[in-house]
């Protein structure tokens, strides 16, 4: 296995500044820790990485573009907003020795960077390549008068009816701009009928327009053409403005904070008080400003100045500002051959009796390569069981049109005692999660919205079943959300289990959630923010002390995402113990692995392939008894310490072997889809070496268990 040293493939995190006065431990010293939110940003390179990659079928690198053009979206309405809420509030530096103002300027930098990729990768890549399978994209130079015409027909017909354009004078002062949306601001000269003096206005797109329009194939010549509705604004933004002379029309959309703030403590209704931030979150403090980059710097400052914002929070674009729109004609173009091959999940045996199966044998379930299936069918059963007394459920995300929540309704109108947590604060779900629990709360169901302070991303469902004389406990406990649509696209491992020892410290969590019970002692399963994370300190500790023993000691983890300091600290003093560390971090990882003397026996590795790599998984050696946690939780702060998650043991030996081979041997072993990290802050390709076979972990698995 070799590293490739194209610099296509070669991303560089900035190093963090150490400081004037390095701290007493030198495990603490500022050097030794990245940037959370340049790691974080810096993922996305991966990601547009495989929009370049030739190996992978058109229509899906166009996919990973827009996937890692939405991904920055978020990052600047999460991470940036959080920062500069940070700046606003004085905090200092992070572990790293990086002031959020220096964070914030390096933010600019880099993702300028990725912007510039991203236009170079669409205009000199994707859309050629587009173009020369029959799938265009065509600009205003490319329209023959025939398509023009049928252009500008549609626009009059379809899209001036619900255009409210404003010019900007005394009487009507810059419009409110919501987060994200497509607008056009316009250069205009002359006078209208009223004898106002034309200056600047401004045309918001609705949401309701398509932002991508197919052109008819009797008018294109073509099956597959499309016009993105930005270029139409600005084609025939003069009908909006008669009797008018339109100097220049340029796009620009601001991205805003999206980070709802409710203080808990000082609230009566969690619910209310989040409708009502809800209803003001497309307006919230702007954190970016995307401008055509032909726009002159006299408009672009006035905008600037309109939205509070600086030079170093604009970008100016070489294509269309809402580039990840263009994932539509992933949608609309229904070319096989362009896309990834279908798969069919497999679904285990003893589906139609799951309690008789699952009080037999524990269930594991690997997702998307197992169908999600029986998680659905244990509830639908459990709905209709009449042996069935209550279930009991944690929601983070569900979405649109559940169907595990169409059976917590059935349930509770079945008689059943149904309690369901759901986290209202669930980003970006929040407004959906308010819908949800008013439909249970109108069935029946007791909703419970959690702890104050600590978001539940416990994944969890607790069954309880009279067998006899006795009461029986079925669990389901998930590194992923009960989502049937990202149980298809997401890695995550479910566990469905009638152990004892796992029903009764579920039960005990979900009596601590709805109720006020004290801090809990449970038998197996980890709890944040109790136990969790004294009980990874303690496990990585113990590692460290069979390494120093002299005894063979190694952890493997996989996550999302790692920055919690003290774990950090941990994995430093065990690699200097001897320990071999292998992690597996798909997203952030502001550990600094390979420093000698410090983190030699460390090696991080991201893997980015078809399927978002979602599952949480941590791996202790342990002597001659090793011990296997799945998790909701990855080794954050936050789900450290902040919020309410669980991590459960694989106590069933073939179970816990198929977790092992599939989820951490397995993608070590990866070489087409992997990245490693360097001490550099370099991440790099990894490719098969002469003579080696290609092993993609994801694709292994789908032609094991998808066959």
């Amino acid at each position: 296995m070799n590293t490739s040293s194209d610099p296509r493939t070669t991303l560089i995190i900035p190093t963090p500044e150490t400081g004037d006065s390095p701290p007493d431990d030198p495990l603490r010293s500022p050097s030794l820790y990245f940037n959370r939110e340049l790691s974080q940003l810096d993922f996305n390179f991966r990601v547009l990485a495989h929009a370049q990659d030739e190996r992978v079928p058109l229509l899906e690198r166009l996919k990973y573009l827009c996937i890692s053009c939405t991904n920055l979206d978020e990052f600047f309405e999460i991470r940036a907003g959080t920062l500069r809420h940070a700046q606003d509030l004085g905090f200092g530096p992070g572990a790293d020795g990086l002031a959020p103002s220096t964070v914030l300027a390096r933010i600019h930098d880099r993702a300028a960077e990725l912007v510039s990729a991203q236009y170079d990768c669409w205009n000199r890549v994707l859309r050629p390549a587009l173009a020369e399978a029959g799938i265009r994209v065509m600009g205003r130079d490319r329209w023959n008068e025939a398509q023009t015409q049928w252009l500008r027909d549609y626009f009059r017909d379809e899209i001036m009816p619900v255009l409210s354009p404003l010019g900007l004078d005394p009487a009507h002062p810059f419009p409110k701009i919501l987060n994200k949306s497509l607008n056009i601001v316009v250069v205009l000269e002359g006078r209208d009928a009223f004898g106002r003096a034309g200056h600047l206005a401004v045309v918001r797109a609705p949401r309701s327009l398509p932002r991508i329009i197919q052109v008819p194939e009797e008018i294109s010549g073509g099956p597959n053409d499309f016009v993105f509705l930005s270029a139409m604004l600005a084609s025939f933004v003069d009908d909006l403005f008669p009797g008018m002379q339109v100097k220049g029309a340029y796009q620009f959309r601001v991205t805003r904070n999206s980070e709802l703030l409710v203080d808990e403590e000082e609230v009566d209704n969690i619910a209310l008080a989040l409708r009502d931030e809800l209803a003001g979150r497309g307006y919230l403090r702007a954190v970016r400003l995307e401008i055509a980059e032909q726009c002159p710097p006299a408009i672009v400052q006035a905008l600037l100045h309109n939205f509070d914002l600086t030079e170093n929070a604009v970008y100016r674009i070489n294509g269309p500002v809402n580039l990840s729109r263009v994932q539509q004609i992933y949608d609309l173009v229904q070319r096989p051959e362009l896309k990834f091959p279908p798969y069919t999940p497999r679904v285990p045996k003893g589906l139609d009796t799951m309690f008789k199966t699952v009080a037999e044998n524990d269930m594991l379930l690997h997702h998307p390569f197992d169908s999600f299936a029986p998680v659905l069918e244990l509830l639908k059963q459990a709905a209709e069981d009449p042996n069935v007394l209550a279930i009991k459920q944690t929601l983070y995300r569900a979405g649109k049109d559940s169907p595990i929540v169409e059976q917590l309704v059935q349930a509770a109108r079945n008689g059943k005692d149904v309690t369901v947590v759901v986290e209202l604060r669930a980003r970006f779900d929040e407004e959906a999660n308010l819908g949800l629990a008013d439909r249970l709360q109108e069935a029946g169901v007791q909703v419970v919205y959690g702890v104050v302070g600590y978001k539940t991303h416990a994944k969890m469902m607790l069954i309880v079943r009279r067998e006899g004389q006795k009461l029986r406990r079925y669990v389901h406990l998930g590194t992923g959300n009960y989502h049937s649509g990202t149980a298809r696209v997401y890695t995550d491992f479910g566990l469905i289990s009638a152990d004892p020892r796992i029903g009764h410290d579920v039960h005990l969590i979900f009596q601590q959630l709805s109720g006020l019970a004290p801090s809990l002692k449970l038998e197996c399963l980890l709890q944040s923010p109790f136990t969790l994370h004294a009980g990874v300190l303690a496990r990585i500790a113990r590692e460290a002390a069979h390494a120093r023993a002299g005894r063979p000691a190694r952890i493997i983890a996989k996550m999302n995402a790692l920055n919690e300091p003290q774990v950090i600290r941990a994995l430093y003093d065990a690699s200097q113990a001897g320990v071999q560390v292998d992690l597996i971090v798909r997203g952030a990882c502001t550990l600094r692995p390979g420093v000698p003397g410090v983190s030699d026996n460390i090696r991080v590795r991201s893997i980015v392939g078809r399927f978002l790599e979602h599952h949480r998984v941590y791996w202790f050696a342990n002597g001659e008894a090793p011990e296997l946690f799945c998790s909701s939780a990855d080794w954050l702060e936050r789900n450290l310490l902040r919020r309410i998650e669980t991590g459960f043991p694989i106590l069933d030996l073939h179970a816990a072997e198929r977790v092992f081979d599939e989820a951490l041997k397995n993608h070590l072993a990866d070489n087409v889809n992997a990245w490693t990290l360097g001490a550099d802050g370099h991440y790099t390709a990894i490719r098969p070496a002469d003579g080696e076979t290609p092993h993609s972990a994801q694709g292994s698995l789908l032609a094991r268990i998808c066959g």
